[in-house]
């Protein structure tokens, strides 16, 4: 049995089993991954170069879409490159600058959309209170209190996971390294398992902070006299409130689910559909019913072709 000190490196999960079927899997991964850079990218340019975007709500989705920047750029770079080449292994410290990464982004990503359902309390439930609570040395502090979670959180995470005897041999059985699959690896997991649970009882708290936060909002939207007002409402609400469920919905269920129900397909879906997804239709999500985001996508667009000769 070959224990942690003797790995040098693991193997991931093939997409494929023909040659033909990696490249295919290869574009596809590439043309998702473009696509998620584009978006996110032109939503942080027009967030960074509209004045009428310097506001807390714009502020974090620029701070979204950097972390799903981050995000998909772990995962998917190391996928293409071994479907593109025919190979299926990561280093040792590949793969654990791979967890710390992915968990850090992850993470800070669902602190800062507790921060997110909380600036949309404050706006709708207490407007008049909205500058003070909200004001820009309070929305850079709530951000760095995000991003520095999500370090703490990775931190803990890749030591404790890394840290575990491997004695059952280096197969990870996932696309990328992902803490579920590498627990399975391991002699005893138990202390990972219940650091795994605490985290997901803090997560909890954080989901049900949203939902509390989201019940009085559409409370409050509901009593709104005005129909305008209800829409306008309804459309910063709704495309954040989708983008979490996603999120933690498959983000919950591939990190709790019973060993009983894993299998290499169902593992590979989740993974796809909380890991990928996300980071790539949260633009799309976000920009669809903003008019201010497509107002400044349009300038931004029109400003390019006019520097093209």
């Amino acid at each position: 049995m070959p224990n942690s000190s003797s790995i040098s490196e693991f193997l991931l999960l093939p997409l494929a089993d023909t040659r033909q079927l990696q490249l295919l899997h290869f574009w596809l991964l590439l043309g998702i991954y473009l696509a998620a850079l584009l978006g996110n990218g032109l939503i942080s340019t027009a967030v960074a170069c509209d004045r009428r975007l310097h506001t807390p709500m714009y502020f974090f989705l620029l701070n979204l879409a950097l972390l799903d920047l981050g995000c998909i750029s772990t995962t998917l770079p190391k996928a293409m490159a071994n479907a593109l080449w025919d190979t299926r292994a990561i280093s040792y410290a590949g793969c654990a600058a791979q967890v710390f990464c992915f968990f850090f982004f992850l993470s800070a990503e669902f602190s800062l959309l507790t921060i997110m359902s909380y600036d949309r309390y404050v706006a709708i439930c207490k407007p008049l209170h909205y500058g003070t609570l909200m004001d820009s040395r309070a929305c850079a502090t709530m951000a760095a209190a995000a991003w520095g979670a999500g370090l703490l959180y990775s931190l803990l995470h890749t030591a404790s996971t890394f840290s575990l005897p491997l004695c059952q041999g280096n197969v990870v059985n996932q696309f990328f390294c992902e803490i579920p699959q590498i627990l399975k690896l391991s002699c005893s997991a138990f202390r990972e398992v219940v650091f795994l649970i605490f985290s997901a009882s803090l997560f909890f708290g954080c989901f049900v902070f949203i939902v509390v936060s989201y019940v009085q909002i559409f409370m409050a939207v509901l009593r709104m006299p005005s129909e305008q007002g209800r829409h306008k409402a309804f459309s910063t609400c709704l495309p954040h409130l989708a983008v979490v469920s996603l999120f933690l919905i498959t983000g919950f269920f591939a990190y709790l689910k019973p060993p009983s129900i894993s299998s290499p397909l169902l593992d590979l879906t989740v993974a796809l559909l909380y890991a990928v997804v996300p980071p790539t239709l949260n633009p799309i999500i976000y920009s669809m019913r903003n008019r201010e985001i497509k107002h400044a996508l349009r300038k931004l667009l029109q400003y390019a072709l006019f520097l093209l000769p």
